[in-house]
């Protein structure tokens, strides 16, 4: 039977490359941020709804959403923050739901559902485990500022809109430690591998 695991972790403590490890091994993986960016695509529905609520510097002149503009005005303001949940949460929940079904047909030993805000969107209650993707505070901020080039001040902003990493570890069903260096997760991934495929 397909099991559902829920791939969560903070920001920037290296999610993307735990996932990627999976999907080698050969589980489906369903990609929260991939399907986001097909729900809030140039056109869609939902990326009008978004600059009808926070005007027209939202979209780029391609028509895609002005990601990094966007992210400075609601990471610095809660309203808007939930105003920006309220409008995307529904269609991409929908999506995610479709992708899962579509995952599942092959009937794979588990498709890998992964969320970065799994636990603060309830996923997790859909899933058969969670695995958690940690790392140290510090070399998350230096990852962090590093890849989407942020001063540290909006770095630890963005670190503290998501759910406490400590709470995520203590909620998680198995945590892998990618604050090292790749080898080591890597043996981490194959070790909690071999607790679900026989």
């Amino acid at each position: 039977m397909t099991q559902l695991i829920g791939l969560t972790g903070g920001i920037a403590t290296g999610k993307s490359t735990v996932s990627a490890m999976l999907a080698e091994a050969g589980l489906p993986i369903v990609d929260a941020d991939k399907i986001a960016w097909q729900v809030e695509g140039p056109g869609q529905p939902t990326t009008q709804k978004i600059a009808a609520a926070f005007g027209p510097q939202t979209l780029l002149a391609d028509g895609q959403l002005n990601r990094r503009w966007l992210g400075q005005q609601v990471f610095n303001d809660a309203e808007k923050l939930a105003t920006l949940t309220r409008l995307t949460r529904m269609p991409i929940q929908r999506a995610m739901l479709a992708a899962i079904i579509a995952a599942a047909q092959t009937k794979p030993a588990a498709v890998i559902l992964d969320v970065p805000l799994l636990y603060e969107g309830g996923w997790d209650h859909l899933c058969d485990q969670v695995v958690v993707v940690t790392a140290p505070e510090n070399v998350v901020l230096t990852r962090l500022m590093a890849r989407n080039h942020l001063s540290q001040a909006d770095a630890q902003s963005r670190m503290a809109s998501q759910l406490p990493l400590v709470e995520k570890v203590k909620r998680a069903d198995f945590v892998i430690d990618n604050g090292e260096n790749v080898d080591k997760t890597r043996t981490a991934v194959l070790k909690w591998l071999k607790t679900i495929i026989n």
